[in-house]
This record gives C-alpha cells, sequence and structure tokens, in this order.
C-alpha cells in the first residue's frame, strides 16, 4: 500500500512516454520523465517520496523532503500570498502553510519549524502551530531514554523542544546557557516524567560530574535531614525531584554509589547514613 507523505521503497513496473510506472501490490505511482536516468529500468527498486497532486492523483519523485508526514523541520519562505505562505521543503512544488496555520504572518527568506502533514485529500500541507501538535508524555517513553530534540522556543526557564516529532518537553537554562538557536536538531535524554505528563529533558544523563554531584547532594540531604532520608527506589519521581532536584535515574546511581562505598544503609523506608 503506497504510503502518501512518505518515502515509500517501490519496484518500477514499466516505462513509457509519460515516465516511469512504480507499483506496490495493486498500486501504481508515476515517477515523471524528467527524473529519469540510466539505472531506472523495468524490475528495479527505487525509494521515492509519494504525494498527492493537485488533481489528487499520486505522484512520485526521487528527491527527499526536509519532513515526511509527521515531522518537523526548518523550513524557509520562498513566497506568500493569500493563499498562505509557501515553504522552500526540498521539493519542486513548495509545501503551503495556509493563514491559520500560522501563529504570526510569514515573512518571505525567514525560516519556520513547520511540521507536514496531509489534508482532506491527502495532498501535503504545513503547520507552524507548534503548541497544538504537541501531546504528554505516553508508554513510549521513559526516564532516561535516549529521544531526538529540536528547538522551538525559549522561555525564562529555558529551551522548549520538540521531542520525537511527538512531544513537547524543557530543557533548563542552567544546563544550556546560550548555546543553542531556534530549529537546533540534537540528540538528548528525558530527564523525567512529571505526573502531570510533562517532559524535563536534559543533554547529559549519568556523566561521571552528573553522578559525583548526585552523589554529594544526596549525603548533603542525609546530614541535614539526621541520617536518614525517607526515599528508595520505589518512591515516585516527583518526590525524588522536589526533595533533591534530581530525578530518580539520577537518584538510584548516586545511592548506588554511596552504597558501595560503604557511606550507606539501605532500609525498607529509605536511606540511611552507616555508623562508623
Amino acid at each position: 500500500m503506497l504510503e502518501f507523505g512518505r518515502m515509500n521503497l517501490l519496484k518500477v513496473h514499466a516505462i513509457d512516454s509519460e515516465g516511469a510506472w512504480l507499483q506496490d501490490g495493486r498500486e501504481k505511482v508515476l515517477l515523471l520523465k524528467r527524473e529519469l536516468n540510466e539505472a531506472i529500468v523495468p524490475g528495479a527498486m527505487l525509494t521515492v517520496f509519494v504525494y498527492a497532486d493537485a488533481s489528487g492523483q499520486p505522484v512520485a519523485t526521487l528527491r527527499q523532503p526536509l519532513a515526511e508526514v509527521g515531522e518537523f523541520a526548518l523550513m524557509r519562505v520562498s513566497q506568500v500570498n493569500v493563499h498562505g505562505a509557501f515553504m522552500d521543503w526540498g521539493l519542486a512544488k513548495d509545501l503551503l502553510v495556509p493563514p491559520k496555520e500560522q501563529p504570526e504572518p510569514m515573512k518571505p527568506g525567514q525560516r519556520y519549524l513547520v511540521k507536514v502533514r496531509l489534508d482532506r485529500e491527502g495532498r501535503p500541507i504545513g503547520t507552524a502551530r507548534v503548541d497544538k501538535c504537541l501531546c504528554s508524555a505516553d508508554e513510549t517513553l521513559g526516564d532516561g531514554q535516549e529521544v531526538d530534540l529540536i528547538v522551538w522556543q525559549f522561555t525564562p526557564l529555558g529551551a522548549k523542544v520538540i521531542i520525537n516529532h511527538r512531544f513537547g518537553g524543557l530543557l533548563y537554562r542552567d544546563e544550556i546557557g546560550d548555546r543553542l538557536n531556534y530549529g537546533d536538531q540534537l540528540k538528548g535524554y528525558v530527564r523525567q516524567i512529571r505526573p502531570d505528563g510533562k517532559i524535563d529533558c536534559t543533554l547529559s544523563l549519568g556523566t561521571r560530574s552528573d553522578l559525583d554531584d548526585a552523589r554529594g547532594r544526596i549525603m548533603q540531604a542525609l546530614i541535614a535531614h539526621q541520617g536518614f532520608l525517607p526515599l528508595h527506589d520505589k518512591s515516585p519521581a516527583d518526590q525524588v525531584q522536589k526533595t533533591l532536584g534530581m530525578s530518580k535515574k539520577i537518584f538510584k546511581k548516586g545511592v548506588g554509589g554511596l552504597y558501595k562505598a560503604g557511606l550507606v544503609e539501605l532500609t525498607d523506608g529509605g536511606i540511611r547514613l552507616k555508623k562508623k
């Protein structure tokens, strides 16, 4: 079955005066003649982007867009008219972002983060309303998981990021400083998932400095609370964050290091400083 708005691996069924006819089961799509080369012969397998043209007919291209359906990319505005902003997304035909899908009027030459989706006729269309495209965490995410991040907004707390093209998250300013820019794409980690489904991210999880800092904070907290903290491996992540200001994953690693060093004892109710 053809996947509109995505890259498809298809077999060349036949070639005629219009171009190459690619087939997936019973479905066929045309790769226009202007894109053919000597390597494209009947029986060859091609990776192509499939989309619907203005008339709703499926069309294939060898070009790869900046983003497929469901993905975000930083795109430049080629032109603006009453229909909306036309974005250069790597294909011969620009991607339309209608006026209602623009949080603010787009300007020619400027770059914006845009998500690609399909309209009712199956044609690619864009939206720059990032906040409406993001959802809270679900079962596919967990603390410490490596994720893809795209920076889309800055706040006094830090940088709002798009996680795996689906979720909204936050990188805190004390970690990133001023070294990130709008549209930057980078790898990161889920620091913690809060009870309300919001996601805190980090660029470095579990490094030696992180663990040393965690062990030091745990020891300080133990001393400040008469040698005992009611925290353990089954404590809620938000309780650990509220008490120690760290993710549960880092907390568990920090406690493990202190235990191996013979500095703490583990009890059913929490952790205790070991008596000398």
